[in-house]
C-alpha cells in the first residue's frame, strides 16, 4: 500500500500531529502545511521514517513533495492566495477532466435524441458540482456553462446538415428569414455555434426550456452566494 504525503508551506503545530493523522485517517491522500520550506523538509523526512519504519508502509515518491499549496493539488483541488486570503480553487487537472467528458458528451457527431443528450449531461454536471461546490471561484463554472451550450449549439446545427434545413430551423426557431440566411451558411460548426444569429436561436432560454441545467446556477444554490 502506498502513501502520497504533500508538505506545504503554511501553519501546523510540527511532526507529531502529522503523524497522529496519518496513522488515523482512512485515506492515502494527506496535505500537512507548515511555515517555511525547511520545516516542510523537516516533516516530509520524519514522516517518511514514520510511515516506512512505523507503519511499514511506503512512500510514493513520484506524487509526495515539498512546495508551495497552489502548486499541488488535492483531491481535484488547489488552493490560491487572494486580497492575504488562501482560498480554494479547481485544479488545472479538474477543469480538464470535466471539458474532456462533457466533450464526449457533445460531440457533434454523436446520434440519440437531444433530450435524452441534456439528461445524461445533467446527472454528470449536477453530481459533479456537488462535490466541487467547495471551490470559491464562480466564474469558472459561468464559462463552463457557455462552453457547453456552444458545444451543444455545434451538436444541433451539424445535425441539421444542410442550407435548406438549417434555414427552415432557425426560421422556426424565431429568426426573421432575411438573418435566418446568415445562419444557413458555413462550414464550420465550432464557428457557426458562436453566431448571432445561431445563438438567438438556440438561446439561454432555449435550453433551459429543454431542461438543461446551470452549472453556476446549481453553485450558488449549494454555496448559499
Amino acid at each position: 500500500m502506498n502513501r502520497k504525503v504533500h508538505a506545504g508551506f503554511g501553519p501546523a503545530d510540527g511532526g507529531s500531529t502529522a503523524r497522529k493523522l496519518v496513522a488515523s485517517a482512512p485515506s492515502d491522500w494527506h496535505n500537512i502545511y507548515v511555515k517555511s520550506e525547511r520545516a516542510g523538509q523537516q516533516v516530509m523526512s520524519s514522516m517518511r521514517q514514520f510511515l516506512e519504519q512505523k507503519l511499514s508502509l511506503k512512500v510514493n515518491e513520484s506524487k509526495s513533495a515539498v512546495d508551495r499549496p497552489w502548486k499541488r493539488k488535492f483531491l481535484g483541488f488547489s488552493f490560491y492566495r487572494r486580497q492575504g486570503e488562501v482560498q480554494v480553487r479547481l485544479a488545472p487537472q479538474t477543469k480538464d477532466r470535466i471539458r474532456k467528458k462533457l466533450r464526449r458528451l457533445t460531440k457533434r457527431t454523436r446520434s440519440g435524441k437531444l433530450a435524452e443528450i441534456i439528461q445524461e449531461i445533467n446527472e454528470y454536471t449536477m453530481g459533479w458540482i456537488g462535490y466541487f461546490r467547495l471551490a470559491e471561484t464562480p466564474s469558472v463554472y459561468q464559462e463552463l456553462d457557455e462552453w457547453l451550450r456552444r458545444r451543444l449549439r455545434q451538436l444541433v446545427w451539424k445535425r441539421w446538415k444542410r442550407g435548406k434545413t438549417r434555414y427552415r430551423e432557425l426560421v422556426a426557431l424565431g429568426v426573421p428569414w432575411n438573418r435566418a440566411a446568415l445562419g444557413a451558411v458555413g462550414k464550420s460548426p465550432w464557428r457557426m455555434s458562436r453566431s448571432p444569429v445561431v445563438n438567438e436561436a438556440l438561446s439561454n432560454a432555449y435550453w433551459k426550456e429543454l431542461g438543461l441545467k446551470s452549472i453556476a446556477e446549481r453553485y450558488r444554490q449549494l454555496s448559499g452566494a
